[in-house]
């Protein structure tokens, strides 16, 4: 990975989820790392500073066991070789490898309950994806608002009383980066508790347009732009969620605002909205490709879907309306209707992780893309073969097979953040593989010139771009993938970073 820059200030992270999860087994107590690009950059950060914290929740019964042993202090867990939480019982003072200090964070069940599966799930996702049709949904009653005020409003709180303690703790001057849709309130907390925090506030998902937050109470919408802006950088994954927030801040807020620059004047400070796309870690996905585990994968895929000239349609999504997969089905239903060649030729592999079930709108959902597969298997079966294989299952190690060898991954998402699999079928594919990408992913931003473009409501555009990709020249395949590759390996997540902290100097003074 690429050299990180770092400030030389106290770093203190805060994420709904940490950097390990603690569990117990017939040993006793064992520490499990996170998994996941964004976990991987941020602990080396992490691992590499004399004095940073990870805040984070709770999520395991262990964790909590942890959390209320430490009474609210932060843990040292040594993070390899063998990850293993530091006991100074047993004279396990100072960790003699890499390292990273965590504090667990616990809140009341019934308030999480409210802050997790009420706003930050459904609400705030499907806000921010526009998921919701307006003419039936959402409908926010006295319910809701008690669930934001009670559960999203007090859990922030308790979250950014945890994060203030840690800056406080290092002389109230640090830099914190907080991640993502679930800490929308806590940036303003933590500035009114730390006023010389250098604050940044990373937002994983899309940020749409001032319109579509009207969805919300205004007094709520206002909070939650309120709360953000406590921050100095406000970071999306490209410049159309930036300048839509800038848009919000201007329009929903009456702030003064600049498009061009993407800076916010509230008060007597500037807040600048950036974008910074995430990526992969090229090296690891190498080594994983080249794994013993990955290989017997692709030799079994291989044998399944590639004998006789065939050709190999993929996603690997999470069951989440937002990813579209039933419109994705049906364009490859109207492929295999208006080009009957291909049936027996073509099979499209679905890896799917089921996603939110305990939430009604997912279940449906679930049922739905299930009832579509079947109809088209009914229909197109031809010779034993089914043309849409569907498996509900999370296997990296077989998602990795799966992307080496794929000739079309199929990204058609109704709004994205980023969508990091387009990123590592980039790097790992092996056959040329074709990008068929939506527009309204936030990798179409920095990928979409090599990618075959997908719209993600209109059935024929995407059938007639699976077949353009299916049936582009060998060459220019070769020669797209290659270009997505260069970008993204010259892009990795470790920039990514860099990249944010780069910029976090110059506000702080240090640059």
């Amino acid at each position: 990975m690429a050299h990180i820059d770092v400030l030389d200030l106290p770093l203190v992270l805060l994420s709904n989820r940490g950097p390990v999860t603690f569990d117990r087994d017939a040993s006793g107590r064992t520490v499990n790392r996170g998994a996941g690009g964004l976990v991987s950059a941020l602990a080396g950060l992490a691992e590499h500073l004399e004095d940073a914290v990870w805040v984070c929740g709770a999520a395991t019964d262990e964790d909590v066991a942890v959390a209320r042993e430490s009474a609210g202090q932060a843990l040292v867990v040594q993070t390899h070789p063998i990850p293993h939480l530091l006991d100074p019982r047993l004279g396990e003072g100072e960790p003699d490898g890499p390292a990273i200090k965590v504090r667990v964070v616990v809140t009341d069940p019934a308030a999480y309950a409210d802050f997790y599966s009420v706003w930050s799930n459904p609400i705030l996702w499907f806000v921010q994806h526009g998921l919701y049709g307006r003419s039936l949904s959402p409908v926010l009653t006295q319910a809701e608002h008690d669930a934001f005020e009670n559960g999203y409003a007090a859990v922030n709180r308790v979250y950014a009383d945890a994060v203030a303690d840690e800056v406080r703790a290092r002389g109230g001057k640090a830099l914190v980066l907080l991640q993502d849709y679930h800490f929308y309130l806590v940036a303003e907390h933590v500035r009114q508790q730390c006023p010389d925090v250098v604050l940044t506030h990373f937002v994983h998902i899309p940020w749409p347009g001032p319109d579509e937050w009207r969805v919300l109470p205004a007094g709520i919408r206002e909070r939650l732009l309120t709360g953000l802006l406590g921050s100095d950088v406000v970071g999306f994954h490209t410049r159309r969620y930036a300048r839509n927030f800038v848009l919000c801040a201007s329009e929903l807020l009456g702030l003064p605002a600049d498009l061009d620059a993407l800076t916010i004047t509230v008060g007597d400070r500037t807040v600048r909205a950036r974008y910074y796309p995430i990526s992969v870690d090229p090296a690891a996905l190498d080594a994983t490709l080249a794994s013993e585990q990955v290989n017997a994968h692709v030799a079994m895929l291989r044998y399944i879907f590639l004998d006789e000239d065939r050709q190999l349609m993929l996603r690997v999504d999470r069951t989440d309306p937002s990813k579209n997969v039933v419109r994705g089905f049906l364009a490859f239903g109207t492929l295999l209707e208006q080009h009957p060649e291909l049936v027996g030729k073509v099979s499209f592999l679905a890896l799917l992780q089921p996603s939110r079930t305990d939430v009604p709108e997912y279940a449906d959902y679930i049922a739905l893309i299930g009832g579509v597969v079947a109809e088209i298997n009914a229909k197109y079966t031809k010779e034993g073969r089914q043309p849409i294989d569907l498996r509900m299952v999370e296997d990296f190690p077989l998602a990795v097979a799966a992307y080496s060898i794929c000739d079309v991954l199929v990204v058609n998402a109704i709004a994205d953040g980023m969508n990091l699999v387009a990123k590592e079928v980039a790097v790992v594919n092996r056959r040329g593989g074709v990008l068929a990408l939506s527009e309204t992913a936030g990798a179409h931003e920095e990928l979409g010139e090599f990618a075959v473009t997908l719209h993600p409501f209109d059935i024929q555009q995407m059938a007639d771009a699976f077949y353009t990709a299916l049936t582009m020249p060998l060459e220019e395949r070769h020669r797209r993938l290659a270009a997505a590759a260069e970008q993204v390996r010259t892009h990795d997540v470790a920039r990514w970073l860099s990249d944010q902290l780069t910029d976090l100097r110059r506000v702080a003074g240090f640059a």
